[in-house]
């Protein structure tokens, strides 16, 4: 089963506390794929100009993502992004955002992309997610992500998207932005009335939490001694999320263990993508390693629920 996502793919400058990188790879698109590529083949569309380099290509291409469908626009410069975090990388500044041949961005999907059974529509504009949701004709599960600035700009086209897909991925804090609600629970719910089968809140440093009809799931993050960068950690939990259900969807439904293990397999790599700067880590990481960290998370969430003797 194959996979598209549809997003951004950039060059970043990141500091941090522990070090500072002038021109790394970098976009939605970018860390998705690296992830999801343990899983699944993908297929990526997106822009990029005259500076993407060799380099860049083939670590794009880690694990046979396919690149038929990134558009390489003649005389153009791909999109650039500057940041910076504080001290404790829990929050960063954003110094620049050069949209360059992002801005002018009109997915163009092969046959191929198009009949991909399982999609991904990366943090674009409501109105171009809608348009490649409905090319997308072979799609059998969706999953989506945004931001606030379509929450507050594009508010009633968001809505639209959202309504075509299965699975909807927001950090806590824009789920109540979207839809009025003052608690996680609340606004998951309200979606999940919208349409979708699924919510997914990522929660950063804490982790992410997936709602369904049938339950509430809640995963912390991996402890880690060390977070070097955290550029890409939600699209890279995105992949990891989205591939393991592209590869191991074989049922419709998509059940709510499945989407758990999803969210385990999603958890491992995100922890994996801090530890260095961009794609560094990820570019590099084995299987053994994912499926190390995933056994681990399992023993430490796990404990005996045999009821204690209370006092009444």
């Amino acid at each position: 089963m194959s996979l598209t996502v549809v997003g951004s793919i950039a060059y970043d400058a990141v500091k941090t506390p522990f070090g500072e990188r002038e021109r790394m790879l970098g976009g939605a698109a970018t860390h998705f794929a690296l992830a999801a590529s343990f899983f699944d083949e993908v297929r990526v569309v997106g822009p990029v100009g005259d500076d993407f380099d060799p380099e860049s290509w083939e670590t794009l291409r880690t694990r046979g993502t396919v690149t038929d469908d990134v558009e390489h626009v003649p005389g153009g410069k791909t999109f650039f992004w500057k940041g910076e975090y504080d001290a404790n990388v829990n929050s960063r500044e954003t110094l620049v955002t050069d949209l360059n041949v992002f801005e002018t961005f009109q997915p163009k999907l092969s046959e191929a992309s198009t009949r991909s059974e399982v999609l991904f529509l990366a943090n674009i504009q409501p109105e171009l997610q809608l348009q490649v949701r409905e090319a997308c004709t072979g799609a059998r599960w969706v999953a989506m992500d945004s931001m606030d600035l379509w929450i507050n700009i594009a508010h009633e086209a968001l809505l639209r998207v959202i309504r075509t897909v299965d699975c909807l991925i927001l950090n806590d804090e824009e789920l109540e932005m979207l839809t009025g609600r003052p608690t996680l629970a609340q606004a998951a719910q309200e979606i999940l009335s919208w349409g979708p089968s699924a919510v997914v809140a990522k929660q950063g440093k804490y982790g992410a939490v997936l709602v369904t009809e049938d339950g509430f799931f809640a995963l912390p993050a991996y402890p880690l001694q060390h977070v070097v960068d955290p550029t890409g950690a939600g699209d890279t939990f995105a992949g990891g999320f989205v591939g393991f259900v592209a590869a191991h969807r074989n049922e419709e439904p998509v059940s709510d263990d499945l989407l758990r293990r999803a969210m385990a397999y999603g958890t491992a790599l995100a922890s994996y993508n801090v530890e260095e700067f961009g794609t560094e880590r990820v570019a590099r990481l084995t299987a053994d390693e994912v499926h190390a960290r995933v056994e681990d998370l399992a023993r430490m969430t796990s404990f005996n629920a045999e009821p204690a003797a209370l006092r009444m």
